[in-house]
């Protein structure tokens, strides 16, 4: 069997670059080869061959794409063609649903896997949103693809409501996307999940002026534990999404007194360097099984 080769593009920031090379150094050990930093935007494509950075994407065995932060419509549209030829993690299926919260929440539903409430229109019928604003009387709005908490907007009045429609009519936002909005304690728990092993649990709690527990919206990391529920929602979620990787974000609804399934994140960040400082000690897990999940793909 002549030696495997993959792709990988993963992020550098935030102890990206340390965990890269202990993925490399470990796949090396498995007589697995590694071509660091492909970053697809500046890929070519020919008709027997996709190249970048001299490397023909095709006569590799995977792709591995793990970079949140640095995705241009470039970089997916490249991503969604070599996942037709070659094995890529997450498949580019189950990326695709992940970033769509209206989607992913339909299949989520359907497997059985408890959502908040939520509801779509288009934005021409804004009476239907009015409707549902009436019913819910707290309710979230979001970009169906939106991440980090960008883009949300808590609507408790119609005043609230009323500001947000002539936002949405200046932009090319055609759905309109609705949460009933779910109450709990402002904080959050996130369950990591590779190749349906559960890897961790952490938790994040937003600030004293937020109600989004979001890192980037000015929440913070908290430890927490994990109970075999907890876990076994998470797993179900990633299972019903085809998710090789994983992190599921997870309310406790105090008024239902169940668990709620927020989002399933496709790329979930491994602990960086201060996050290890306070207890979170994941990395190596997480590492340890997507070598193994990389080694079982890769072999023909």
């Amino acid at each position: 069997m002549s030696k495997r080769k993959i792709g990988m593009w993963m992020y550098n920031n935030s102890g990206g670059a340390k965990v890269q090379e202990k993925l490399i150094l470990k796949l090396k050990e498995r007589d697995i080869e590694t071509i660091p930093e492909l970053d697809l935007r500046f890929a070519r494509g020919y008709k027997n061959s996709i190249i970048c950075d001299g490397v023909n994407i095709l006569d590799l065995d995977l792709f591995f794409s793990y970079n949140a932060g640095e995705q241009t419509v470039a970089q997916v549209y490249m991503y969604k063609t070599i996942d037709q030829f070659i094995p890529t993690i997450n498949s580019f299926k189950a990326f695709e649903l992940s970033e769509d919260k209206f989607r992913s929440n339909l299949v989520l539903s359907q497997a059985g896997v408890t959502t908040a409430d939520f509801f779509l229109c288009h934005r021409e019928t804004p009476q239907f949103v009015i409707e549902k604003f009436e019913e819910w009387k707290k309710m979230v709005y979001k970009p169906i693809d939106g991440w980090g908490g960008n883009g949300m907007a808590f609507l408790d009045s119609r005043q609230m409501l009323d500001a947000l429609m002539p936002f949405i009519n200046q932009t090319d936002i055609r759905h309109i996307y609705l949460e009933k909005f779910v109450e709990n304690d402002f904080t959050d728990f996130r369950v990591d999940i590779v190749d349906n092993e559960f890897v961790a649990c952490y938790g994040r709690k937003a600030n004293a002026r937020e109600w989004r527990t979001n890192i980037t919206s000015g929440g913070s990391i908290i430890l927490r534990e994990a109970n075999d529920k907890l876990i076994d929602v998470a797993k179900k979620a990633s299972e019903a999404l085809g998710m090789d990787i994983s992190g599921v974000d997870i309310l406790y609804d105090r008024e239902k007194e169940e668990y709620v399934v927020l989002e399933v994140n496709g790329i979930p960040a491994f602990a960086t360097p201060e996050q290890e400082k306070i207890g979170l000690d994941f990395n190596d897990k997480k590492i340890d099984l997507i070598v193994d999940l990389i080694d079982r793909k890769t072999n023909k």
